[in-house]
């Protein structure tokens, strides 16, 4: 099988196909997701086997394994080797795909989807009510924006770091957008970032009274808390990991309510396709903040 190896220059390279064992599936991957946290650890050094989400067919399962997953079409996360035509997944971190759900929308919806329905509804309920969502042009944060309208937000507003990215968060649903270096004049009731750095800062101060931040970015940022308290302005950190190890049933649920948006056409998953072979240039379309959407590499499968 191919397989990318990541030591140096990533590149494709052949690799032995994996036996899963106790607990495993073995996934012919489709699809699989290039996101901001390998860039980070690509800068940093230290990539070995990374994982992320993919989508794909189960073709073997562990010895303790209900041979009902073979031939099931499934998304989910994989915490290291999933950058192969084979990957080795956990039962519990994939689902089964609906039969009508595109391969790419799948992708989209199986992390990225979760982070933003999980981000937004840490906002409390939403309807009628004001947000902002940064990052709104990245593969959760355009979800965000759309699922914010779906669940009865009054206005959402996007904010994006470049001015070519207006047009693509305007047509996923924002009734405004701002840049990162704007002046941000409007309060929001509920922000959700997904940068952080000194933007969270800016958020805070961009709070309604009463207001709440969601974090979900790893990109650092601290708060003067002094700044919270004569608004009773909160801040909620959200992690995917977190809640799938220890929630699995809101993962489920929220995972159920985001293939209803996708049939009832309330979201409308983007992204951009690149083959194995230019891996290097969605690396590049991530790292240089051009990306709109979900990143996705499809991963052709052989038979070795």
């Amino acid at each position: 099988m191919r397989k990318i190896r990541f030591s140096g220059r990533p590149e494709p390279v052949q690799a032995q196909r994996p036996t899963p064992g106790p607990g495993q599936l073995l996934v012919r991957t489709e699809l699989v997701g290039v996101h901001l946290g390998l860039v980070r650890m690509l800068r940093a050094g230290n990539v070995s086997d990374p994982g992320g989400e993919m989508v794909g067919t189960v073709v073997d399962t562990g010895p303790d394994v209900p041979g009902a997953w073979l031939g099931k079409r499934v998304g989910g996360v994989v915490f290291e080797g999933v950058y192969a035509e084979y990957a080795l997944a956990a039962p519990a971190l994939v689902s089964e795909l609906p039969a009508d759900v595109d391969a790419a929308d799948g992708l989209a919806l199986v992390r990225g989807g979760l982070v933003a329905m999980g981000a937004v509804r840490s906002g409390g309920d939403i309807a009628g009510r004001s947000m902002l969502v940064t990052a709104a042009a990245s593969g959760s944060g355009h979800l965000a924006v759309q699922i914010a309208r779906a669940l009865g937000a009054e206005r959402v507003v996007g904010a994006v770091g470049a001015a070519d990215k207006v047009a693509f968060v305007r047509e996923c649903g924002a009734d405004g957008v701002v840049g990162y270096e704007d002046p941000w004049v409007e309060r929001f009731d509920v922000i959700v970032d997904g940068v952080g750095g000194s933007l969270v800062t800016r958020a805070v101060e961009a709070l309604a009274p009463r207001g709440r931040l969601v974090a979900y970015s790893a990109g650092g940022g601290s708060v003067e808390v002094g700044s919270l308290l004569a608004e009773l302005k909160t801040i909620t950190g959200f992690s995917i990991g977190l809640l799938s190890r220890t929630q699995p049933d809101v993962i489920e649920s929220y995972r159920s309510e985001l293939w209803k948006l996708l049939a009832d056409g309330a979201i409308r998953p983007r992204h951009t396709e690149f083959s194995v072979d230019r891996l290097d240039e969605a690396i590049a379309s991530i790292e240089e903040r051009r990306n709109l959407g979900r990143v996705v590499l499809r991963m052709a499968a052989s038979t070795s």
